[in-house]
């Protein structure tokens, strides 16, 4: 079968696309020698909440793309929005007193849907852009507060904030930071709250405020006077869609405020209405002030990324000091502008994050919560449409297996050949499909879901 419907991409079969790409594409987080062997599964359209593949075989996206397409595939607005803006005014940066109509106006619909705190934002080309302008953001603040020796930000274990330099430091990820000398100086780590694996027998609730005070010991270690900034994920996604428990964020709100310090929640995947909220910061009831935002921003259509900065420390950014040395080539780029302005008014207009609300992510939750019976599931968390499968070697005794990611790995991969993307995170499968899913396809999702769960326990010695 050849693919390609576009007259700038000629038509190739499969086996054409993987050698092509295994002689030139360098893939992100990929072992190439792995891949090289194995070939490249080539993705050539997609519809809704499903993807196509160069073979024709149709797969239910359970992960919007990589956590972005909120809205699904093949929304004409958002292509038509790109379209006329391409055509009007392809290109011009922010730089120089300058800007232009579509990144005032994203502006200023970002400030109505953000909470009340927020009424400036930095725009950025992607998430990790977005954390590292949290970064400098945070230090020049507390420069221009008098305060330059309030640097030190800390951050959570297994936590993912970006591939940057500054957002794979702010990351807890171990394997990230074995790679180019990372984290860069001046960010730090404390525990996480992984209440199945790492809560022992406390309840949940216990644990979400052993874990939340780990936060508190840190800034006494450290010295109040040093620390800058915590920041965390509402939901910790790529490293398990860790869900903390309910005790948990209203204890951190309490820790920031008694020392004073920023606090910023990373909503890149929360945001834009995967909770059921339009941002986890609001599902879990803190007030951040900075807010990372990027995917589905524009539904994943084009690349965009911005922080939100609370009216506190946007004052003292724009009034106090000088130039903001910091700024990137796309910042507020006019069709991804275009095209993120077209994505907010379709969630509002079309009322998609009270759908999510109020009916499919309840639905979702009472199906998710019957695949907790499967022999091989230990716990099906789920918040909104965000969600994930912890796969153990004994539920009874919370037992994980001894190679994390060999059964996750399995399971992934046997997902894929029934249909259905899920992400395998070690041993824990996650998902976060399309806001736009009808209960059809909730349980067409549950049914390949167990399916896939059943033929990697029939797998297993």
């Amino acid at each position: 079968m050849t693919t390609s419907s576009s007259p700038f991409i000629p038509s190739r079969s499969t086996a054409e696309w993987q050698a092509l790409d295994a002689s030139h594409y360098i893939h992100p987080f990929t072992d190439h020698a792995a891949l090289g062997r194995k070939g490249t599964r080539v993705i050539s359209r997609a519809e809704g909440v499903y993807l196509y593949d160069s073979d024709g075989r149709q797969i239910l996206d359970g992960m919007s793309g990589l956590w972005c397409v909120n809205l699904g595939y093949g929304r004409r607005e958002l292509a038509e929005a790109a379209y006329k803006q391409l055509l009007e005014l392809p290109y011009y940066n922010s730089f120089f007193q300058v800007a232009h109509p579509p990144a005032i106006e994203l502006s200023r619909l970002l400030a109505e849907v953000t909470p009340p705190q927020f009424k400036h934002v930095f725009f950025t080309g992607s998430g990790s852009e977005a954390n590292d302008t949290v970064v400098r953001s945070v230090r020049r603040y507390w420069e221009l507060m008098d305060q330059p020796q309030r640097t030190v930000i800390i951050s959570r274990k297994n936590a993912y904030h970006g591939s940057t330099m500054a957002g794979a430091s702010l990351g807890g990820m171990a394997p990230m930071h074995a790679q180019g000398g990372l984290p860069i100086p001046g960010i730090v780590h404390i525990r996480q709250p992984y209440w199945y694996v790492e809560g022992g027998d406390l309840s949940p609730e216990e644990f979400g405020l052993v874990a939340a005070r780990a936060l508190e010991e840190k800034i006494l270690e450290i010295g109040p006077e040093r620390v800058a900034a915590f920041i965390g994920e509402p939901i910790q996604g790529a490293g398990g869609v860790i869900i903390p428990p309910s005790t948990y964020w209203p204890e951190i709100q309490k820790i920031v405020d008694r020392y004073g310090i920023l606090l910023i929640a990373d909503e890149v995947i929360c945001g834009f209405g995967r909770t059921g909220q339009w941002f986890g910061s609001q599902y879990f009831d803190i007030k951040p002030d900075l807010m990372p935002i990027a995917k589905g921003m524009s539904s994943g259509y084009l690349p965009i990324g911005g922080v939100m900065i609370a009216d506190r420390v946007a004052a003292v950014l724009t009034e106090k000091g000088g130039e903001f040395a910091h700024g990137f080539t796309y910042s507020g780029h006019p069709a991804a502008c275009a095209v993120a302005c077209a994505t907010i008014n379709i969630l509002r207009n079309e009322n998609v994050i009270e759908r999510v609300r109020n009916d499919i992510a309840p639905y979702m939750k009472q199906r998710w919560a019957e695949l907790a019976e499967h022999p091989l599931v230990g716990e099906a968390r789920i918040v909104g449409l965000i969600g994930a499968l912890e796969l153990v070697k004994d539920k009874s005794k919370r037992e994980l297996f001894a190679d994390p990611g060999e059964v996750g790995t399995l399971c992934r991969d046997l997902c894929i050949s029934n249909g259905l993307v899920m992400r395998a995170v070690r041993d824990t499968m996650i998902v976060a499909p399309p806001l736009v899913m009808t209960r059809a396809h909730v349980d067409e999702l549950i049914d390949k879901a167990r399916k896939s769960l059943d033929m990697t326990l029939h797998s297993l010695p």
